[in-house]
């Protein structure tokens, strides 16, 4: 089902493999890999300044897009000084840094979908809650089955392809 979002990504260099012959779709994908990769879309800037996150060492091959995405305004952390690079990613995360992301591009995120619809709607934290109903109406993240969102569920390899795949085609220049 993610095929033709696996090879969209991967052919874009947006996500490479795990090797050189495998994608392991099935695998979760990190904070640190979708700052990465949005990085990558912006054809990594030179960022300049120390690192604010205090669990991101700066050799580290996410450092530069943490500190790009922290800059930018695109992720704040967790309130803590933690930015939390290896944790994987929610979906409701990756809904608010894909908002952040398109707010620093300029587009519009006005529209939201009533997510009542979904039996977990009331599982999603406040914080992402436009966030999940942005994402919604513009086709990035349906439901997981007919009635549920999974704000609270991670982000797979191949999830992570198709929701890059459908917020690039939303947005095509």
């Amino acid at each position: 089902w993610a095929q033709e979002a696996i090879t969209y990504c991967y052919s874009k260099g947006l996500m490479a493999g795990t090797d050189e012959t495998t994608f392991a779709p099935d695998l979760t994908t990190s904070r640190g890999m979708i700052v990465t990769i949005l990085y990558a879309l912006e054809e990594t800037p030179a960022v300049s300044g120390g690192m604010a996150f205090v669990d991101v060492d700066e050799k580290a091959w996410y450092a530069d897009a943490a500190a790009w995405a922290y800059k930018i305004g695109i992720v704040s952390g967790y309130g803590d000084g933690c930015f939390g690079p290896d944790d994987e990613i929610t979906r409701e995360q990756m809904a608010l840094i894909l908002m952040n992301y398109a707010r620093y591009k300029g587009y519009s995120t006005k529209k939201a979908n009533d997510l009542d619809k979904f039996s977990d709607a009331g599982e999603i934290n406040a914080w992402a809650l436009d966030a999940l109903r942005w994402a919604n109406v513009e086709g990035m993240m349906s439901g997981r089955g007919e009635d549920t969102i999974a704000p609270l569920g991670t982000v797979t390899r191949a999830e992570a392809a198709t929701i890059l795949m459908r917020f690039l085609e939303n947005h095509a220049e």
